[in-house]
């Protein structure tokens, strides 16, 4: 899944609540991104922090809702797809990611 936070405080606070949770196996910020976008009838320009969250399929619903939750924009970029994993890596994230799904 990936996100865009305004700064880096808000980045790391996400981040850190989404492993805190278990919901994701790494979260890496993969830095300050600009963005060009219409918003409420203007053209708009910002400088983001862009997050990849690592999780398993099990977890990709229960993730968006607390990342849409928790996020301090009113509508956050939340992007969703799945992909395939080398063997130990996918292993690896399920396990990290493995409790209860509260739903």
């Amino acid at each position: 899944m990936l996100s865009t936070l305004p700064d880096a405080a808000a980045a790391d606070t996400l981040a850190q609540a989404v492993l805190g949770a278990r919901l994701a196996a790494c979260v890496t910020n993969l830095g300050v991104v600009v963005s060009h976008y219409h918003w409420k009838n203007a053209l708009e320009t910002a400088h983001e922090v862009q997050l990849l969250f690592k999780t398993s399929v099990a977890r990709a619903d229960e993730l968006q809702r607390f990342v849409s939750a928790h996020h301090p924009y009113e509508t956050p970029e939340i992007l969703v797809w799945q992909v395939d994993a080398s063997p130990d890596y996918g292993r690896w994230v399920n396990a990290e990611t493995q409790r209860p799904i509260h739903v």
